[in-house]
């Protein structure tokens, strides 16, 4: 079995997906749907997955459950939930009782657009990031390297709650520089409470000539940080076909975890997404 635990969904008829903007992200602005990757996931031997928000908006997240509830191979989904409404518990409770509500396995904002390099300190987040633990639910981190270090005193302040870091934190491929990012991961890395994704590493390279060799010392600094028993393999389909098609990006992940022996590659490609996500 392979899990695939970072993807989207989006229908444009439905609700326009403000952030794909100018030209570089222009082959995204069409409809990606479940059926569209249902042919792509079974190529290439993926068997379950996790259905990740892409906009700040409560009508989304339901929409999400239903999907997993119509659809075998969505597993889990990793919604959005204002975290700074004071009833946020009840927010959680009721959309569990929805079509699809048992899908419900962690919550996500998108903070890397947040201008507060500290806005998980934040009281009100703070107190929202407290109640998802308390609903047994994960938190996904979508942050850029310099929000790193709130991720850390966040992690370290809730011990309870179970932090992904999306896309290895967003680290500067295209670059070539590993720091400050490595330093950030390596901290968040220490904490027990934190698991990370292998995944979104092909968007942060040079999109026209990237190779797996680019990828390589990023992949390895999140392996040897988090240890694949606490790494998970993710597409972030459809964005990834900005840069590679969805099966080249498993291919290329695998080889990334070539060195892992069969049951350190079993963890990256299934049981640690499994355990975390409770799928």
């Amino acid at each position: 079995m392979t899990v695939d635990a970072h993807h989207h969904v989006w229908d444009l008829s439905v609700r326009d997906q403000d952030w794909i903007t100018g030209p570089a992200l222009r082959p995204l602005r069409r409809d990606f749907t479940v059926r569209d990757l249902m042919p792509e996931a079974s190529a290439a031997g993926v068997d379950r997955t996790v259905l990740v928000q892409t906009v700040t908006v409560p009508e989304e997240t339901p929409e999400l459950l239903a999907l997993a509830d119509a659809h075998e191979l969505i597993a889990g989904v990793v919604g959005w939930a204002d975290l700074t409404r004071p009833d946020l518990p009840d927010e959680l409770a009721r959309l569990r009782e929805l079509p699809g509500g048992r899908y419900l396995k962690g919550i996500r904002h998108q903070v890397q657009g947040e201008p507060d390099p500290e806005w998980l300190l934040r009281p009100d987040v703070r107190r929202g990031l407290a109640a998802v633990a308390a609903a047994g639910l994960v938190y996904d981190l979508v942050v850029r390297e310099h929000q790193l270090p709130a991720c850390v005193a966040a992690a370290a302040s809730l011990p309870r709650l179970t932090f992904v870091l999306d896309h290895a934190g967003k680290p500067p491929v295209a670059s070539g520089a590993l720091e400050p990012w490595a330093s950030g991961v390596r901290a968040l890395a220490a904490l027990p409470n934190t698991v990370c994704k292998l995944s979104g590493l092909v968007t942060e390279a040079d999109p026209a000539s990237w190779s797996a060799d680019d990828l390589r010392p990023y992949a390895g600094v999140v392996l040897d940080a988090f240890g694949p028993g606490r790494l998970m393999f993710g597409s972030d389909w459809p964005v990834c076909t900005l840069a590679a098609a969805y099966g080249e990006v498993l291919a290329t992940a695998r080889a990334l975890a070539r060195d892992l022996d069969d049951s350190g590659r079993r963890q990256v490609f299934e049981t640690t997404a499994a355990r975390v996500y409770g799928l």
